[in-house]
């Protein structure tokens, strides 16, 4: 339970506030060598990704990140859709990414949201 208990606290940036809840009551019922595995995942800070979309958004990179090469080849042949796709994504990443890790939390513990 404390292991469950200092992951949440350390890794709460990571995981949009309304998931929070079932990602506790989901770890809280897993044996301790189970969550000792979310260790090793490699969580996208959404802040770090915001950051990135501001400067380089224009050039895709923001999704290269994320794990979506199709946008990301699209934003870089195009701009960044003449910098309307750009300032989109200024308000989407953020919760793409704590959507990706919400998921690799799901699928590393062979759960289903």
């Amino acid at each position: 339970m404390q292991t469950v208990d200092m992951w949440l606290a350390t890794n709460s940036k990571y995981f949009a506030p309304e998931n929070m809840p079932l990602i506790k009551q989901k770890l809280e019922n897993l044996p301790e060598d189970k969550v000792t595995l979310l260790y090793t995942l490699n969580l996208k800070d959404p802040t770090i990704i915001l950051i990135v979309s501001l400067f380089g958004g224009s050039l895709g990179i923001d999704r290269f990140m994320l794990g979506d090469t199709g946008m990301g080849v699209g934003k870089l042949l195009t701009l960044g859709g003449c910098g309307i796709w750009a300032i989109v994504d200024w308000f989407l990443v953020m919760g793409r990414a704590r959507e990706l890790n919400f998921q690799a939390v799901m699928q590393t513990l062979g759960l289903h949201a």
